[in-house]
């Protein structure tokens, strides 16, 4: 029997019993086989990892009590910090003018129902927020399924079954979310019609994991299809594709998409007809505003702690690592009022870049990476632009089935999805798992080589 000894203690128990319990066992055997054949999950072609992840419910529970907390910090801080003046925070966290425009033209009709994946490490003590995307455009959404095709696997399954675990349905999630926030267009004789929107140029690029979302809907008692905001047409004010009229838009462009002059245009009939009604908008286009690492900046930033309690205070210190916008003063972890760059290049092995209003790990830069004459350079052109500084978090090792009989570390950036608490249990709405075997590394995604995995909880 091949063994390997981790050079840490494991954080996870369940992780450990379940990694012990496929010690030995032939190597030919394939925990991801199902996973790897699935035809909803091509996305991800062979980058299974031969386990899922574990989350205790004393942990469930407190992650998820600790995320809904920050969402409702962001929603609040409108009108906690800039006096309900929506324009002036989208300022605030780097939106320029157009953006800003469309951000405050889109949050006046319609509702904001809570839905959003948070980006979280755990570092032996607890879960640390990374970051926080708020919308409707998650990628991961359809993890559920590697959840089903591992228990296809008899040593999972018996295991799942013997420890009593769980998983929500992040999709269905997100389809009950649909039905809240568009109720007012959702019609009640037949399924409705969701076009998944994005710009003619995303879809060049993402079109083909933006189709399979499409087509898994179908699953989920809705018409969906695929397509770009200069295909709408409104005749009589109502959008339609091609002559099929449209009840939802599933949003998935991003703010990014905003800054283009010729989105715009396209966006104002489409935001007229959600203020008439006659469309329903998922997620509305403020949620921009709170799935934003400059807002996170906000909540960590000493100078506005007067603004919370100290029950949210306890939340925001164990939970928000030190997040700071790259200004020329600020203040460092111990609340001291510093030169913020100066700081940053003397502590650069223990800190991380990151634009604001950027998506997937573009544009981030961690310092542990570069030299120190690259890391000054990035400092100086983030310098009072829409950039943030985070402090570096160190994840715990968790223990997986390394194929082999054995069991390997592994470093993971845990995705944990909350949804309104009307829509499942707690809020709770499932957890996707990318992995990888470096602890440094800067961003964990697919792009940069890392595995993808389901997670299960306690019961």
């Amino acid at each position: 029997m091949k063994t390997t000894e981790p050079s840490t203690p494991h954080r996870s128990p369940l992780g450990r019993a379940y990694a012990e319990r496929l010690a030995g066992r032939a190597p030919t055997d394939d925990p991801a086989a199902a996973a790897r054949q699935s035809v909803t999950l091509g996305q991800y072609g062979d980058r299974f990892l031969l386990g899922p992840a574990f989350l205790s419910e004393a942990e469930r529970r407190t992650v998820t009590r600790d995320l809904r907390t920050v969402y409702d910090l962001l929603r609040s801080l409108p009108e906690r910090a800039f006096d309900g003046d929506l324009a002036a925070m989208a300022g605030a966290v780097g939106m320029d003018p157009l953006q800003t425009a469309l951000i405050t033209r889109g949050a006046r009709a319609g509702s904001l129902v809570p839905l959003g994946r948070a980006d979280l490490y755990h570092d032996g003590a607890g879960f640390r927020l990374l970051e926080f995307n708020v919308a409707s455009a998650l990628g991961g959404v359809e993890n559920a399924d590697i959840n089903r095709a591992m228990l296809t696997y008899p040593p999972l399954k018996e295991f799942v079954d013997r420890h009593g675990l769980r998983y929500p349905d992040t999709l269905d999630c997100v389809v009950r979310t649909m039905y809240a926030e568009s109720a007012a267009t959702i019609p009640t004789d037949r399924p409705p019609v969701v076009a998944v929107v994005d710009t003619a140029e995303n879809l060049a690029i993402v079109g083909d994991e933006v189709r399979a979302i499409a087509g898994m809907l179908t699953g989920y008692g809705v018409e969906a299809f695929v397509c770009h905001l200069g295909e709408f047409a409104y005749p009589q004010g109502r959008p339609t594709v091609a002559g099929r009229a449209v009840d939802v838009v599933l949003r998935y462009f991003l703010v990014e998409d905003l800054a283009d002059p010729a989105v715009g245009p396209l966006l104002e009939p489409l935001l007229a007809a959600v203020e008439r009604e006659e469309v329903g908008l998922v997620s509305r286009l403020d949620a921009e505003l709170y799935g934003n690492k400059g807002t996170l900046a906000m909540l960590s930033d000493d100078r506005r702690r007067h603004l919370f309690d100290a029950a949210e205070l306890a939340c925001l210190d164990r939970f928000l690592p030190w997040t700071r916008h790259v200004r020329p003063r600020g203040t460092d972890p111990d609340g001291a009022e510093v030169d913020l760059p100066g700081y940053a290049r003397a502590r650069q092995h223990e800190l991380i870049l990151k634009p604001t209003l950027l998506h997937g790990g573009m544009g981030v830069v961690a310092g542990w990476q570069v030299d120190a004459a690259e890391w000054g350079a990035r400092l100086d052109s983030a310098l009072d632009g829409p950039f943030v500084l985070q402090q570096r978090v160190h994840p715990a090792a968790e223990p997986f089935p390394d194929g082999a009989g054995g069991v390997r570390e592994l470093y993971l950036n845990w995705g944990v999805y909350l949804a309104d608490r009307d829509v499942v249990d707690d809020g709770y709405a499932g957890c996707l798992v990318r992995g990888s075997t470096d602890p440094a590394a800067g961003v964990v995604n697919i792009g940069a080589g890392a595995m993808i995995g389901c997670t299960f909880h306690g019961g």
